[in-house]
């Protein structure tokens, strides 16, 4: 059985199951308890759960990921909201040199199953400091795992995934799918794996490779090209960190062309690691150089003009080269004497 919901009450309902199943599990962050959260995702956990299981913090995004950390050790599984992935920065020191490194410091004998929610993503007018896509910053970071669901289903799958994991997880969660982003939803302990990627659309004469938000005009991008006689076939990485390597190959087995769409900006952005990847290990593979369309690197404006210009679309993906032209036509294009090219070679 399954039932329609939206993104954000997917997550709701992740958190109240798992609270329910067990009783270690408690959420903490800014405004989580009476209030409901900053965008309504923890409405009725307090009144359910109460104030020891559902704790309104200071607002210290170090003090609150500091407390995660200690109460996983003293056996708790904490769910920590950081309100907005921005601020995700203040609690920097304690996600990538404590909660990464206490495994390995300790030889394995410890675990630290702490999730840390970070609201992310533009396309909201939300500016400077609450519409930014930080999750590059973790990928680079051994001993953490990072998330970024695109549906209600994995959101809700992913997030029960991240609570039973015995790592820290990162749980980036989109904003702008928040109300928009709904879809069926099984009823009961159903499990996305962390670190397997999801075939959206199947196709053989490119691959797209996106997660969060960008699944949107990715799979929009790809029905356009469709239309004039290019079948894209488009990944949903929904793992970030380990992303599922694997997955990209067998489609770039079959498409010979990667393009990898993300809302991070551009420079040393995941579709940069996924870059060098298959350069390293599938070059042999490949037609024409893997692309990339992502955000300028720039920062969010308050402006929605701005902003929706400089945001990835379905038209800026559907009119990257790698999508749509051989190798041999696209380098012609860019060639100062390319006359001897046959373009129907």
């Amino acid at each position: 059985m399954s039932k329609e919901l939206s993104y954000l009450e997917a997550i709701r309902e992740a958190l109240a199951e798992e609270m329910r199943r067990d009783p270690k599990v408690f959420v903490l962050g800014e405004d989580v308890g009476p209030y409901g959260g900053a965008f309504g995702v923890t409405q009725g956990l307090y009144e359910e759960f109460g104030e020891l299981r559902v704790v309104d913090t200071p607002i210290s995004e170090s003090a609150i990921v500091g407390i995660s950390i200690g109460a996983s050790q003293r056996g708790y599984r904490p769910v920590a909201e950081m309100q907005f992935a921005d601020f995700i920065s203040c609690g920097f020191d304690q996600i990538v040199n404590q909660a990464a490194t206490l495994r390995f410091r300790y030889g394995g004998r410890a675990t630290v199953p702490i999730v840390v929610r970070a609201p992310s993503g533009g396309n909201v007018g939300g500016g400077l400091y609450h519409s930014q896509n930080p999750e590059a910053w973790f990928v680079h970071r051994p001993g953490l795992k990072v998330v970024a669901p695109s549906t209600a289903f994995d959101a809700k799958g992913l997030l029960k995934a991240a609570i039973r994991d015995d790592n820290p997880v990162v749980y980036f969660e989109h904003k702008y799918l928040y109300r928009r982003a709904k879809g069926p939803v099984p009823e009961g302990d159903e499990i996305v794996p962390i670190g397997v990627a999801a075939t959206r659309r199947e196709g053989n004469d490119a691959t797209l490779v996106a997660y969060g938000a960008m699944m949107t005009p990715s799979l929009e991008a790809a029905d356009r090209l469709a239309k004039e006689g290019v079948e894209v076939e488009v990944i949903d990485l929904r793992t970030l960190l380990p992303f599922d390597k694997q997955a990209i190959f067998r489609s770039l087995d079959k498409t010979s062309r990667v393009l990898i769409v993300h809302e991070d900006v551009k420079t040393l952005g995941i579709g940069a690691e996924i870059a060098a990847v298959i350069m390293e290990e599938k070059f042999d593979a490949l037609d024409a150089p893997v692309m990339r369309v992502a955000y300028p690197d720039t920062h969010p404006s308050f402006s929605h003009i701005l902003e929706a210009a400089n945001l990835p679309t379905a038209d800026t993906t559907a009119s990257a080269p790698v999508a749509c032209k051989p190798i041999r036509v696209w380098y012609a294009s860019a060639a100062p004497d390319a006359s001897f090219i046959d373009e129907n070679a």
